[in-house]
């Protein structure tokens, strides 16, 4: 951790809010960051891979990083979950931008569950 970083939260480096989920295979040695340390890897690299595996899969739709996060909030509401729960989960100010995912749902009058249904 940087030195301003270290002493304003001591425990950084061994929380996990503070690790890269997806840690640089190469080592960095800009001397502006004090010590040879590892970042993260570039979003560039994430996004190649997950063309690459789409491709591998024969996908013929374009997929990127950010399906995860529609697919993500599609099963959410599939499953039944608030939209304000998942406006919350995707840090939408508004809950018309959540709102967009309602559109793949259309379940008709079949979606409507009675609270006798789960008796």
């Amino acid at each position: 951790m940087p030195s301003a970083l270290e002493r304003k939260f001591p425990n950084a480096a061994t929380e996990w809010r503070w690790q890269f989920v997806f840690p640089a295979a190469r080592i960095c040695r800009d001397p502006r960051f004090g010590p040879p340390s590892r970042f993260h890897l570039h979003e560039s690299a994430i996004q190649r891979a997950v063309a690459s595996a789409a491709r591998q899969a024969g996908l013929t739709k374009r997929v990127s990083c950010h399906t995860f996060r529609h697919s993500f909030a599609t099963h959410l509401l599939e499953a039944g979950y608030d939209i304000r729960t998942v406006q919350e989960l995707l840090g939408h100010a508004d809950v018309s931008t959540t709102m967009i995912y309602t559109h793949v749902l259309n379940r008709g009058g079949l979606g409507v569950k009675s609270p006798l249904d789960r008796i």
